[in-house]
């Protein structure tokens, strides 16, 4: 599957969101407008004006619906949990080049909020894999005390952690220390 650079973008911007969500012991990576403004600025998100409060609550919004896509049990559901943002947001399509990028698609129209601004160009992303057959690309991590978000793009489909060097290796050492005490033992 061809990805371009704008779409591991936003795909990288989606991930980034849900797992934004507080968990059982995690706070809200989207507490207040000061992090709203640090998650736009580290995704380098273009076209995005003044934010308020207002913003911050639309972006929790999507953030949740989001979430859902990755939960999507089935193609069919994604696809229309997808529809649903991108319709939502008021899909535009057109061509920019800025910040020195070559030509590439923006979905969101000029003057878009962030929030219609994340739900048209993520909500595009992840319908790319759905349109691919690759929906189930889109994961959860398998620890069992992880659940963040995560695109699974190795050759194999066959990435189970969000994360091979924590999630992954820490699951690892617990299985390799569980099955050394059961061999002492």
């Amino acid at each position: 599957m061809l990805i371009t650079h704008d779409t591991r973008c936003a795909l990288d911007t989606v991930v980034d969101l849900v797992n934004t969500a507080p968990e059982d012991d995690t706070p809200d990576g989207l507490a207040n407008l000061a992090a709203l403004l640090d998650f736009v600025r580290k995704h380098q998100m273009s076209d995005v004006g003044t934010l308020s409060e207002l913003d911050l609550s639309a972006v929790r919004r999507i953030r949740g619906r989001f979430a859902a896509v990755f939960a999507a049990p089935d193609a069919r559901t994604a696809a229309s949990l997808i529809n649903e943002l991108v319709a939502a947001a008021g899909t535009t399509p057109r061509l920019t080049n800025h910040d020195g990028y070559d030509w590439h698609v923006h979905y969101f129209a000029p003057g878009a909020s962030v929030a219609d601004h994340l739900a048209a160009d993520c909500g595009m992303a992840l319908a790319f894999f759905v349109v691919a057959g690759e929906e189930e690309r889109l994961r959860r991590c398998e620890a069992p005390d992880c659940r963040r978000a995560f695109v699974d793009l190795s050759r194999n489909r066959s990435r189970r952690y969000c994360d091979s060097r924590t999630c992954g290796n820490r699951l690892h050492v617990a299985a390799y220390r569980a099955r050394r005490k059961e061999a002492a033992g």
